[in-house]
């Protein structure tokens, strides 16, 4: 069975302009991602997608495998359905390019679901929220499941609400998503629904029209670059955790 990574690299992001070239202590952010990408043992081949010829000669530069896809793509799964049409594979992943201390052991956990759920179609990796504040932060996606993993919805608002119990682990997305080729043909061919469209959340459009997506409990840190301050922060964390001196 082959797996592909795919790390989809976008130049015109709306808050940070040319973030995957930002400067990260002497390299660029894509470079990092790259670097944790690539310990992923389960992958057989990993792959840069961008629209960008700056970040695409940057990759190459640095001998990573990339390809030129379309400006057009208004989400990394489009961009991942184009690599889908162009290399060959059982499984595709996509790993967020703002998430430079991304961990391969969630990666993994991700990959073997996906080889190991019969029929499988899309699984997606979700985590504990650690704070109060993350659970109403509008940026963090929360995902909702029953006992078996199977996706209920996501959404921007804190859900569940605590009517009844706070005894509950609320969940938010992580950017590690698994897809069959036909599930990426399935979501290009078709339309956004109204909720989708609402919440901003490309998981929904296969929610709603009952396609399996396992959603993937992993203990991990996430860390997405979203803004210069953000990238900052990165920095600090960086260097209190000895990755660089």
């Amino acid at each position: 069975m082959k797996v592909v990574g795919v790390i989809p690299s976008r130049y015109k992001s709306s808050r940070f302009p040319g973030k995957p070239l930002a400067d990260l202590h002497g390299k660029p952010m894509i470079w990092w991602v790259y670097q944790q990408v690539s310990k992923v043992r389960n992958f057989d081949e990993v792959y840069v997608a961008t629209d960008n010829q700056e970040i695409y000669d940057v990759c190459t530069g640095y001998g990573f495998k990339v390809l030129m896809t379309s400006e057009k793509h208004t989400n990394p799964t489009e961009r991942t359905h184009e690599v889908s049409d162009k290399i060959p594979a059982d499984i595709y992943v996509f790993i967020g390019g703002d998430e430079p201390l991304i961990e391969a052991q969630a990666i993994e956990k991700v990959v073997e679901t996906a080889k190991n759920t019969p029929e499988f179609f899309v699984a997606n990796a979700m985590t504990t929220i650690k704070t109060g504040p993350e659970v109403i932060d509008f940026t963090n996606i929360k995902m909702i499941a029953n006992e078996a993993g199977d996706g209920l919805y996501t959404s921007r608002s804190p859900l569940p609400y605590p009517k009844g119990s706070l005894e509950f682990d609320y969940k938010k997305f992580v950017g590690i998503c698994a897809f069959t080729k036909e599930a990426l043909d399935f979501f290009v061919t078709t339309p956004q629904s109204l909720l989708e469209k609402v919440e901003e959340c490309d998981l929904i459009r296969y929610i709603e029209h009952h396609k399996k997506v396992k959603f993937v409990d992993v203990d991990c840190r996430t860390v997405s670059v979203d803004t210069p301050k953000d990238l900052e922060m990165v920095k600090d964390l960086m260097v209190a955790e000895g990755i660089v001196g």
